[in-house]
């Protein structure tokens, strides 16, 4: 299936996930209480990140998954859920999270797409049977509105992905580099000043 690009609908799922928070504090009576569905439904009409990476248990994914823990806040005060999702099944995400020491209290569920149906359906399958490093920008309408895949030993920068998601929200035309706060273009001013 060939990659999502912008004003594609993001695909629908349904998967199991590693709740969001701090694990040593989820008060659980039986192994099911540290998962959770997660549907494409749950998050009607709001901003979502969804970013895959290639596998748990590696070294550049659990910089970008903590960075993205880091700005969890400013994309909710955004009305933005990030999501994050690989083909290792829950149980690898749970052991990863319980184990590394940037990861315990991910404020946001790590989805299982073992079956590998949303990552084939967004076309970020790679040849070796795991996702590509790619981030998507879904908005209220459920329409990709960014997309950005990058080589497996480079990590993605999540500081940008917060950028663009402002620049998306202003409504506005916005030059490069161009960060909240920052006035815009004006069109209809730019090409009168030309003439």
């Amino acid at each position: 299936m060939a990659l999502l690009t912008i004003g594609d609908q993001f695909p629908a799922y349904n998967l199991t996930a590693v709740i969001g928070g701090d694990l040593s504090k989820v008060n659980a009576q039986q192994p099911d209480d540290y998962f959770t569905q997660v549907s494409s439904d749950d998050y009607a009409g709001k901003w979502r990140i969804v970013f895959f990476w290639p596998k748990d248990f590696t070294f550049v994914c659990p910089t970008e998954i903590a960075a993205f823990g880091k700005l969890n806040d400013e994309f909710a005060d955004r009305d933005a859920q990030v999501l994050g999702a690989s083909v290792d099944n829950e149980f690898v995400h749970f052991q990863w999270r319980a184990q590394h020491e940037d990861l315990k209290t991910l404020p946001f569920p790590m989805l299982s797409d073992l079956k590998r149906e949303l990552v084939t359906a967004a076309g970020v399958l790679n040849a070796d049977g795991v996702a590509d490093r790619a981030t998507f920008i879904v908005d209220p309408n459920n329409e990709v509105q960014f997309v950005s895949v990058t080589a497996g030993s480079v990590g993605r920068n999540v500081d940008e992905v917060l950028r663009v998601l402002d620049a998306l929200q202003s409504d506005e035309l916005c030059a490069c580099n161009w960060k909240k706060g920052d006035p815009t273009l004006d069109a209809g001013e730019l090409l009168s000043a030309s003439v």
